[in-house]
């Protein structure tokens, strides 16, 4: 992912006894259990808090704002890019002329066109808008600062948590926690989200680990009987109640591995045909659909990975596997052709479904990338095709980010860029000041001080302010 490669291409029903792996941590293997009792040390600030939750849309390799949320019509040719901007239901707030079905719900998002960073390589991108800090380094995706959904996790984690946490839908081939800075660093692997990999919309989908073989269901029922032998043993023996605590963490190692709650909430079956239809029937839409079920089910922070639309099926010569643009990768507007259709339908069918289900006060949508791409648009030689093609390059002076519910008055623009689409001019944001937004929707203080691995104190944000105009409005 950061940079470009050596060749010019720029990097139904279940049964009784099936369970749930949580986070690849073994009920067999006790590992759930550690997984539990880590969480126990953490210190939990959800208590009397709201059950809000975020859906947070990640689009790696950077989406081209000047294509989608941002377009120029009066910059010069090599600027503005083919596309045109059409109206929406909202006064002002034009879109890309790919994105009808977001004109239409445009009264219930925002469009925020003037946050800004300096890290122009992939890897230095995904830490900065991943941990809402300057990385160390300005390449590589291996965190040196905790990803926002670890901190989450940590700060949210309590002992009667059915559902899990944090949870992170990936394609099969990226499942890894480093492949796009979502790492716990001085955290510790037990904050680290439960990952879900593989295609939603494929028909043999399934939760990897939901389901337990044959030759293992015996195991697991031996191992369950030999817990509560356990725990009776500890009740009998010890005075101190620390084994009595250690008895809760298996209870609830059991209960999240076997809840009815968490298997249902992960069954996409259980949705009707016409609303599978309505999001699409793509790794966009059908993951879209399991965030919004997990959130509906208390999950309190999901992460969607939408890099290719029909992950297994190919990639058309003119196109990217995500949203890499530059011209030696894809044709810009045709990959624009490709992918912003099923993109335009996940994220409106998603908005439309957030509030028409109650849910637009509870769940924050946010919809970005690492970067936006850059405003002049330069021609090279496609790697597939072998032919002079547009493309737009990494530009992190400018990017859009659209953000929905949450509880705020909704159909704003916020901030501008100046007429090249190069820099902000009016309202000047950091990814700071969005995770402040989003941490301020969860009730986590963002000034909470956390330890890193030397007992040193550390701010969740050393910056950041929550957005005003992205704050709830009365109820």
């Amino acid at each position: 992912m950061s940079g470009k490669s050596k060749k010019g291409r720029c990097a139904g029903p279940m049964k009784r006894r099936t369970f749930l792996e949580v986070g690849g941590s073994s009920l067999l293997g006790l590992g759930m259990n550690d997984f539990l009792r880590q969480q126990a040390l953490a210190k939990a600030a959800g208590d009397s808090l709201e059950d809000t939750s975020v859906i947070f849309v990640w689009l790696p390799g950077g989406p081209p704002h000047m294509e989608t949320y941002d377009l120029k019509p009066k910059a010069p040719t090599e600027y503005r890019g083919e596309y045109s901007p059409i109206h929406t239901n909202v006064p002002g707030l034009d879109v890309g002329e790919m994105l009808l079905k977001h004109a239409k719900v445009a009264d219930k998002f925002n469009l925020i066109r003037s946050i800004h960073h300096e890290f122009a390589d992939h890897g230095g991108g995904h830490k900065r808008l991943m941990t809402g800090r300057v990385p160390a380094t300005p390449v590589g995706t291996v965190n040196d600062a905790p990803a926002v959904s670890t901190i989450v996790k940590k700060m949210l984690q309590k002992n009667d948590n059915e559902m899990p946490v944090c949870v992170t839908e990936v394609d099969s081939s990226r499942a890894s926690i480093d492949t796009f800075a979502m790492g716990p660093a001085y955290l510790g692997p037990s904050s680290t989200p439960f990952m879900v990999s593989g295609d939603p919309s494929a028909p043999d989908f399934k939760v990897q680990n939901i389901g337990v073989k044959a030759s293992m269901e015996t195991r697991l029922e031996d191992r369950i009987a030999m817990l509560k032998g356990i725990d009776k043993f500890r009740r009998d023996v010890d005075k101190s109640g620390s084994m009595q605590a250690m008895d809760s963490f298996n209870r609830q190692a059991i209960d999240m591995l076997t809840s009815e709650k968490v298997r249902s909430a992960f069954d996409l079956s259980k949705e009707p045909k016409e609303i599978r239809d309505r999001y699409g029937w793509n790794a966009y839409g059908q993951r879209a659909i399991l965030g919004r079920r997990l959130v509906e089910s208390g999950v309190r922070f999901v992460t969607m990975v939408w890099e290719h639309p029909f992950p297994g099926k190919g990639t058309p010569k003119t196109a990217a596997y995500n949203w890499d643009s530059h011209a030696v990768n894809a044709h810009l507007f045709k990959d624009c052709e490709w992918r912003l259709p099923p993109y335009d339908q996940a994220v409106s069918a998603l908005i439309e479904d957030l509030y028409s289900r109650g849910l637009d006060r509870k769940v924050l949508l946010v919809v970005t990338g690492e970067f936006g791409r850059t405003p002049k648009i330069s021609v090279q030689r496609g790697t597939q095709t072998g032919v002079m093609q547009p493309g737009r390059d990494h530009w992190p002076k400018a990017m859009s980010v659209l953000v929905s519910g949450g509880g705020m008055r909704t159909g704003q623009v916020i901030g501008a860029t100046n007429p090249k689409g190069e820099y902000p001019v009016e309202r000047r944001l950091s990814p700071n000041d969005l995770w402040a937004t989003v941490y301020r929707h969860l009730g986590i203080d963002h000034e909470f001080v956390l330890r890193d691995l030397q007992g040193r104190p550390v701010p969740i944000l050393p910056s950041g302010k929550a957005i005003r105009e992205l704050l709830p409005t009365p109820a």
